[in-house]
């Protein structure tokens, strides 16, 4: 018997029993699709992740409390409060000599409120910052103005609106000079900054800026930042600013040991890098575990072949009779394995990649970028896992077929 005879009493035999059929394949169309999806998405949000950080600019530098590993995190990213790094810390940077090719620094506390204005309210951020974070965030406002050098440092209360926050809350009335109230306490609108969208995961454009000294005392009771950015002059200068920085905030810290640093300091390079490391290993994680799936679906393979098997104890009983070899029956049932399991390999690769694609489509459509990446490599490792499964899970019912005894067979009932 040959390849191409084996085949067509394949495809004759599983159009038979075609419910039967179905539902072997469904297994595998499960279990391919998955992995498809799976790898789609991890690698589309490893996309998003890197490419809201090259968004805030490769110059830049990070500036969080509390030390970390060189290749890993601080606490402070998971969450965790950290109050080792100061309003004063920052300023220390500013200082002429103690960081070179620094253009300059803000920066953040952060928190949510009801804002109010005349019969008005909303929920929305606030952020607490200083008067360089539109040279930082490379930004501007609209209208109005931004807050200055001097209001920073004081409990001054004016605010600076994000474009949404100003369309929700004055409609189409100019909030210039209007005073709104967060947590009871009252601020002066002195500007509305540009539309700016989803930069770095924040929507910039939900915020309100107020100067941060005040937003520690009278919003959230602290004299701690929650991080700080630094914008370089270029991008060369970027190591040698990483490195100022952080002999400026052990001298501020009385720190003589870098293993002891209350504070971590990053590139944006930097942080490309540990992420890129880190979702990659995750996207290979997800993948293996979405490959459990088909080992499901071998089994439902190697179940039906068995049947299929016992079903037709007569029939290959006859053809040993006629003179068909123990390699003939062999072929002919491992074929029809394999192809049950390309079948349902070739179906999951279209069901994925629909699904990835209509995925990639809503999240686009909500603002953010994320990449369709459906690679050749996961189809063609698709493809050659679903083949892998037929044989490996076809191989027992194939040599039990082909050593049945034809004279047995033929009597079988």
């Amino acid at each position: 018997m040959t390849i191409t005879h084996a085949f067509k009493y394949a495809f004759n035999n599983l159009r038979t029993n075609k419910t039967r059929t179905f539902l072997t394949l469904l297994g595998m169309v499960i279990g391919i699709s998955s992995v498809i999806i799976i790898m789609a998405l991890g690698a589309g949000a490893q996309s998003l992740i890197l490419n809201q950080i090259a968004d805030v600019g490769s110059n830049l530098v990070g500036i969080m409390p509390g030390g970390s590993e060189e290749e890993g995190p601080p606490a402070s990213v998971m969450g965790i409060t950290i109050t080792t790094l100061k309003y004063e810390d920052i300023m220390d940077l500013t200082i002429q000599g103690n960081v070179s090719h620094l253009e300059a620094v803000t920066a953040y506390v952060r928190g949510t409120a009801n804002v109010s204005w005349k019969n008005r309210s909303i929920d929305a951020d606030f952020t607490g910052t200083t008067s360089s974070y539109i040279d930082v965030e490379s930004t501007d406002v609209e209208d109005g103005r931004f807050i200055l050098p001097e209001e920073e440092r004081t409990t001054a209360r004016v605010a600076v609106l994000g474009s949404q926050v100003a369309n929700d809350l004055f409609v189409n009335e100019n909030p210039i000079g209007e005073t709104i109230k967060i947590k009871r306490e009252s601020f002066k609108v002195v500007g509305v900054m540009e539309e700016r969208g989803v930069v770095g995961f924040e929507n910039q454009d939900t915020q309100i800026f107020i100067p941060i000294v005040a937003v520690q005392k009278l919003l959230l009771g602290i004299n701690h930042v929650s991080m700080a950015r630094a914008r370089i002059d270029s991008e060369e200068n970027v190591d040698q600013a990483v490195e100022e920085i952080k002999m400026t905030l052990r001298e501020a810290h009385n720190i003589d040991d870098p293993k002891q640093d209350d504070f971590t300091v990053r590139s944006a390079n930097q942080a490309l890098e540990i992420l890129g490391t880190v979702t990659s290993a995750l996207n290979y994680f997800l993948a293996a575990i979405a490959a459990i799936s088909l080992i499901v679906g071998g089994v439902g393979i190697m179940n039906i072949m068995l049947v299929a098997v016992n079903e037709r104890i007569k029939e290959i009983g006859l053809r040993k009779a006629v003179g068909a070899k123990k390699s003939n029956i062999l072929t002919q049932f491992l074929v029809e394995t394999v192809v049950i399991a390309l079948s349902g390999g070739i179906v999951g690769i279209i069901i994925g990649g629909v699904v990835s694609a209509l995925i990639a489509l809503v999240i686009n459509l909500l603002g953010y970028e994320w990449a369709l990446i459906v690679s050749p490599g996961s189809i063609f490792l698709a493809c050659s896992v679903s083949v892998m499964v037929g044989l490996v899970f076809g191989l027992y019912p194939s040599q039990r077929a082909s050593k049945l005894d034809p004279i047995e067979a033929l009597h079988y009932e």
